[in-house]
């Protein structure tokens, strides 16, 4: 159980970010706040679900009321209602004197129930019966005791899939549910990764005297375009770790790839999938590598013969002077599917080959980028 500490203004967020999606998010909760409707978020692991619960409960008007946050996926079933609602003495083994539950500590403010997905179906009933009525009675007892609650849950699994299991109670998913709030992964706000790590690296290099010297352009594009499949916490624990380790020296992208400690890759991330689905990242690494290839060998051009520099070879992958350095990722994707679909004849089999990826995902990509169907 943890408490929080409010000592934040209501003219900051504690959500930080300026993707659309985290300034719709700050809006809905702007909404949501000054009321006492059930809220149920949503999100993967790291994402974030805890700081909303949070936001949510300081620009109510419950904010100096207690706020509780119990991860039920960390209590044991054996004792988890009396965690929730606490016992009388004697009740059962252990039970040396009677003690409040999590609930009755949250009285006129917030309780925030992390994991909800993870409470077992026959304390479910009894936590119905608390959002419903208000009223609960502790492990052992006899009488019905009243309280004045919030109720936020969050949970990572898709409950859907738990009803069907029968592993979670539909009247109380839907009752959970009044408002669900969606926190997207940081990989689909990709505009918010250099925000934050920037807040943590000077929150971090505060509290521990640690100064971080720079961190180059190449090494924020890698951070940028890796997938941080533990969100915005795996963001976090990577900022300080990477601070910690590099003191007084430029960040560059062989510590980023070293430090995210992906399998055999001394240059590149993506040639492992770090998450299912995300076909972006197969092709991340071939993109990256072939960048610096070009970048080096433009200045191994230019610093043979000047005024050769900018000349397009006859034969092979090239990107103009005026675009290669602020080239976007879709756009470096989309020239270099060209290049190879001109090299291969749109033979989608041996692009696959040399890409390494499948030819399910070059079909798709050729379609987006308008080329023509290819042959096998």
């Amino acid at each position: 159980m943890k408490q929080l500490n409010n000592n934040i203004s209501n003219n900051d967020s504690l959500l930080l970010g300026e993707s659309i999606q985290i300034v719709e998010l700050r809006s809905l909760i702007r909404q949501v706040a000054p009321t006492d409707v059930t809220v149920l978020i949503t999100g993967e692991s790291g994402s974030g679900k805890e700081v909303v619960a949070t936001e949510i409960h300081r620009l109510s008007k419950r904010a100096n009321k207690p706020f509780i946050t119990v991860n039920c996926g960390a209590i044991p079933e054996g004792l988890i209602e009396s965690e929730l609602f606490g016992h009388i003495k004697g009740s059962f083994t252990g039970a040396i004197e009677t003690r409040k539950g999590y609930f009755e500590s949250a009285n006129g403010g917030t309780i925030f129930l992390d994991e909800i997905g993870e409470l077992p179906l026959s304390t479910q009933v009894k936590f119905l019966r608390v959002i419903e009525t208000g009223e609960f009675m502790k492990v052992g007892g006899s009488r019905t005791e009243k309280v004045d609650v919030r109720i936020i849950a969050a949970t990572n699994k898709t409950l859907e899939n738990l009803i069907t299991n029968n592993s979670f109670r539909e009247d109380l998913y839907y009752r959970l549910r009044s408002i669900n709030i969606h926190i997207p992964p940081l990989r689909e706000r990709k505009e918010d990764i250099v925000l934050l790590f920037n807040y943590f690296a000077k929150i971090f290099a505060e509290r521990n005297n640690i100064k971080l010297k720079g961190i180059s352009q190449e090494a924020l594009e890698f951070m940028t375009n890796y997938s941080w499949p533990g969100n915005v916490r795996q963001l976090r624990n990577f900022t300080e770790s990477i601070m910690t380790l590099n003191p007084d020296k430029q960040i560059e992208v062989s510590d980023v790839i070293r430090q995210l400690n992906i399998p055999g890759q001394e240059t590149l991330p993506a040639v492992i999938n770090p998450f299912k689905g995300d076909e972006r990242q197969l092709l991340f690494g071939a993109l990256f590598e072939l960048k610096r290839d070009i970048m080096d060998i433009k200045s191994q051009i230019a610093s043979i013969n000047e005024s050769k520099n900018g000349a397009e070879p006859e034969h092979g992958f090239y990107i103009s002077d005026d675009k290669i350095n602020n080239i976007t990722f879709d756009d470096f994707e989309q020239e270099l599917l060209t290049y190879y679909w001109n090299k291969y004849h749109g033979n989608i089999n041996r692009i696959a080959d040399k890409l390494k990826i499948s030819n399910r995902t070059l079909y798709r990509k050729f379609k987006n980028y308008g080329l023509k169907n290819g042959k096998h």
